[in-house]
C-alpha cells in the first residue's frame, strides 16, 4: 500500500513527518499524471497546488472549516486527501467522480463551484453565518487562483470581507500568474510586483544589520524606523493594497515549501479576522511537459495523453473552434473594423491566430465577462464591430450587460458562443444549455445556429455584415463533422430533407443548428414508415423565419429540435410564432430536459434526452399514429403543443409554450 492509499481523511495527515510529506506529494503528482492523462481533465492547475492542499488540510479542520475552491477544477488533490482516492480512477467517467467539487461525493465539498471569482463571496457568507450562530471556532477558507482575481465579483466580495474585521475568513491567493494562459491586466501586474520585488525586505535587512551597531543614535533610530515600517512598505512593496483595505496580509510564500505554507496558514487561522495569504505556485509544477508548456501549462489534457511526454498520440479532430478560428482570421484580413474580446480564453475560443495576426485588435479582459460585454458596447459606439468570444455557459454571467448595455442601444456586437449545447464530461456547470433560452428574451438580438462548418462561415459573415444591432452565433464542443447539404430554400431557411416524390408533407421538422442534421436523419426514417417529412434548418433561430408559418399550416405536425434547455428556447419561440400567425398545427418540441445534467459523454447525454434521429422518428411516428387514431393528440393544449408523454425519465416531454416561460 502506498502512503497515499493509507490516507482516508485529513486527520491521517497530522502525524506525517517532513520526509513522509515529501513522499506523499510525489505520490499525488504521480496519481494525477496517470489518471488525468488517461481520463482527460485539468492537470496543470492541480499539479501546482499539491503542497498547498496538503497544508490546508493539516492546518484547517475540514469539513468543519469549509475549504471553498474557486474555479473548482483545482480540487483534485483535495479529493485525494478526503477519502476518495479509491474512486479517483473514475474521474470524469460516466457514473464516476466529478471533475469539480461535488456535494454528493463528500461532506468536504461545500460548493459545487466551477465558475470563477465566487469563492470569496461564499466564504464571506459562511463566516457571517458562523459568527451569527456563535460558532467562533470555525474559519471559512477561500482558495482563489488561476486568474479568478481578475473577476469583478471577487473584488465585490473582498470589499465586504474587509468591512467586517470580526469574521474569520482566510483568503488564500494561489498566485501562479496565469488563468488558462498568462493573466493580463493591472491586477496581474500588481501581483507580479509582489512576486518579484524584494526591495522592502532588502532595505529592512540592511537597517537591521547596520543601525543597531551605530554609536549613540543607532538603537533609537532603529526603533523609530521600525515604527514607521508601514510607510517604508508603502514606497517599496506593493502588497500594501491589501493592507490598506484593512486586511491582514501574509506573504508572499513559496507555495511548494510545505513547512512555510503551513506556518503562514497557521498564523492566518490564529489571527481571528480576515487574512490574505499570498502563495506563489507554478502551474504544472513537478511535471516537465507541463512546466515547459508556455501556452497553458497543460491546463487541460485530453484522454489518451502520453503521461511521459504530455502529448496526445491521436491527431485531434477539426473542431468547431478551429473553423471559427480560420474564419475570423479571414474576415480580419478584409475588415479592419472587426475587433475581438475574450475573457481569459484566447486559445480555447480560437482567437489566438487572430491575436497573432492583429495583436492591437484583440482584448483579453481576464475572467470578467460583464466588463467584456460592456466594453464591447463602447467599442461599437466608437465605430468598430466587436466579436465577443465566450463559452456559452459564461454568457449567463453577463446577461444584464447583453440586455441593457448592448441590445438597448442596438449596437452591432457579435457574440460567438463556443461549447453551446452539451459539453459532456465537464458536467452541469459547463453544459451550454441556457443561452438559447435567455437570449430569446433580448429584443433586437438575432441568433444564428450553424449546422456544419460551411454554415458557420456563412453565418459569421452575415452576422458581421449586420450593423442594425447585436447578433449571436452558437456552436457545440465537438468535431465539425460532415457537411449537411442544402436541397433548396424555404424563405431564409435551408431544406435538408424532402418527402419522397408523390408523398404529402405530414411532418415539418425544424432543427436548430447541429440538430438540423438529426432532423434529416429522422426524416429518412419517417420516409421508411410512409410518413412524408420536410426537414429544414432555420439558420437564424431568432427571429423565427416568416416562411415557417405557411409551411406549418400545410403540415399535420410541426417538430422542433434543439440542443438547449426545452423551456423558453427555440421550440417555444416557434409555437408562439405559429400561434400569433393563426396556425393551429400542433407543435412537438424536443430539447434538453430542464435540469442540471450530470457529467457523461456528449453522445450519451443526447441519447438519454432523445435527441437522435432514431428517437425523434419513433416519437413522431407515435404522435402521427395517435392522431390518426384520435388518441395522442387528445392531450393537445390551447397553445398548439402536443403532449405525447415521455418514454423514460429525463426524456423529452412536449409542452405548452406557456410552461416554458
Amino acid at each position: 500500500m502506498t502512503l497515499l492509499d493509507s490516507i482516508r481523511g485529513p486527520r491521517d495527515l497530522q502525524d506525517l513527518g517532513p520526509n513522509e510529506l515529501t513522499s506523499l506529494a510525489a505520490e499525488i503528482r504521480s496519481r494525477l499524471i496517470s489518471t488525468v492523462s488517461a481520463n482527460s481533465g485539468h492537470l496543470g492547475p492541480n499539479l501546482g497546488v499539491v503542497e498547498l492542499t496538503i497544508a490546508l488540510h493539516r492546518v484547517f479542520d475540514s469539513p468543519r472549516d469549509p475549504l471553498v475552491f474557486d474555479t473548482g477544477h483545482q480540487a483534485y488533490v483535495h479529493k485525494l486527501l478526503t477519502g476518495r482516492q479509491g474512486d479517483f480512477g473514475t474521474l470524469r467517467q460516466p457514473g464516476g467522480m466529478s471533475g469539480y467539487p461535488s456535494r454528493a461525493e463528500s461532506p468536504h465539498d461545500h460548493v459545487e463551484n466551477s465558475h470563477a471569482s465566487t469563492s470569496m463571496s461564499y466564504a464571506d457568507g459562511l463566516a457571517k453565518a458562523f459568527r451569527l450562530r456563535g460558532q467562533r471556532d470555525r474559519t471559512a477558507v477561500a482558495i482563489i487562483g488561476d486568474g479568478a482575481l481578475t473577476g469583478g465579483m471577487a473584488w465585490e466580495a473582498l470589499n465586504n470581507i474587509a468591512a467586517d474585521r470580526t469574521n474569520r475568513v482566510v483568503v488564500v491567493v494561489n498566485d501562479n500568474g496565469r488563468s488558462y494562459s498568462p493573466t493580463h491586466g493591472a491586477l496581474a501586474a500588481h501581483l507580479a510586483q509582489v512576486r518579484t520585488t524584494r526591495r522592502y525586505e532588502n532595505v529592512l535587512d540592511s537597517v537591521k544589520s547596520t543601525l543597531p551597531r551605530a554609536p549613540l543614535v543607532g538603537a533609537p533610530l532603529y526603533e523609530t524606523l521600525h515604527g514607521i515600517k508601514k510607510g517604508i512598505k508603502d514606497v517599496l512593496q506593493p502588497q500594501v493594497m491589501f493592507e490598506d483595505l484593512g486586511l491582514k496580509y501574509v506573504g508572499p510564500i513559496d507555495g511548494h515549501d510545505q513547512a512555510a505554507v503551513e506556518r503562514a496558514l497557521a498564523h492566518a487561522r490564529g489571527f481571528g479576522g480576515p487574512v490574505i495569504v499570498h502563495v506563489l505556485t507554478r502551474k504544472g509544477h513537478g511535471y516537465a511537459p507541463a512546466e515547459n508548456n508556455d501556452e497553458d501549462r497543460l491546463h487541460q489534457v485530453a484522454a489518451g495523453t502520453d503521461p511521459l511526454t504530455g502529448t496526445t498520440a491521436k491527431a485531434a479532430a477539426r473542431t468547431w473552434s478551429h473553423v471559427f478560428a480560420d474564419e475570423i482570421l479571414r474576415i480580419g484580413a478584409r475588415r479592419e473594423d472587426v475587433v475581438a474580446i475574450t475573457a481569459a480564453m484566447l486559445h480555447p475560443t480560437g482567437l489566438a491566430p487572430f491575436a497573432a495576426a492583429y495583436p492591437d485588435r484583440v482584448f483579453d479582459v481576464g475572467i470578467a465577462e460583464q466588463h467584456a460585454v460592456t466594453s464591447a458596447a463602447g467599442l461599437a459606439m466608437g465605430g468598430l464591430h466587436p466579436v465577443v468570444a465566450l463559452y456559452s455557459t459564461f454568457l449567463n454571467r453577463a446577461f444584464d450587460q447583453l440586455l441593457m448595455d448592448v441590445a438597448l442601444h442596438r449596437l452591432p456586437v457579435t457574440f460567438v458562443l463556443d461549447r453551446a449545447g452539451v459539453t459532456g464530461p465537464d458536467g452541469a456547470s459547463h453544459n451550454g444549455m441556457w443561452d438559447g433560452s435567455i437570449s430569446q428574451l433580448v429584443p433586437g438580438l438575432r441568433i444564428a445556429a450553424p449546422r456544419d462548418a460551411v454554415r458557420l462561415a456563412e453565418l459569421l459573415a452575415e452576422a458581421l455584415d449586420d450593423a442594425s444591432g447585436p447578433t449571436l452565433l452558437r456552436f457545440p464542443k465537438a468535431p465539425a463533422g460532415d457537411e449537411v447539404p442544402g436541397l433548396g430554400r424555404l424563405g431564409g431557411m435551408d431544406v435538408v430533407a424532402r418527402p419522397r416524390e408523390g408523398t404529402a408533407v405530414d411532418v415539418l421538422l425544424v432543427g436548430a443548428g447541429v440538430m438540423a442534421g438529426v432532423c434529416a436523419q429522422a426524416a429518412a426514417r419517417l420516409a421508411d414508415q410512409g410518413i412524408g417529412a420536410l426537414a429544414v434548418d432555420p439558420r437564424w433561430v431568432k427571429p423565427v423565419d416568416p416562411a415557417l408559418a405557411p409551411a406549418a399550416r400545410e403540415a399535420r405536425l410541426v417538430v422542433t429540435v434543439e440542443d438547449n434547455g426545452i423551456a423558453g428556447g427555440f421550440g417555444d419561440a416557434v409555437a408562439r410564432a405559429l400561434r400569433e400567425a393563426g396556425v393551429d398545427t400542433p407543435v412537438l418540441p424536443f430539447g434538453l430536459p430542464q435540469e442540471f445534467l450530470t457529467h457523461d459523454t456528449r453522445r450519451d447525454i443526447l441519447e438519454r434526452a432523445g435527441l437522435t434521429g432514431r428517437d425523434i422518428a419513433r416519437s413522431v411516428t407515435e404522435a402521427v399514429s395517435g392522431r390518426d387514431g384520435g388518441e395522442a393528440v387528445s392531450g393537445r393544449d390551447g397553445d398548439g403543443a402536443v403532449d405525447a408523454g415521455s418514454r423514460q425519465a429525463g426524456a423529452n416531454r412536449p409542452h405548452s409554450p406557456a410552461q416554458g416561460g
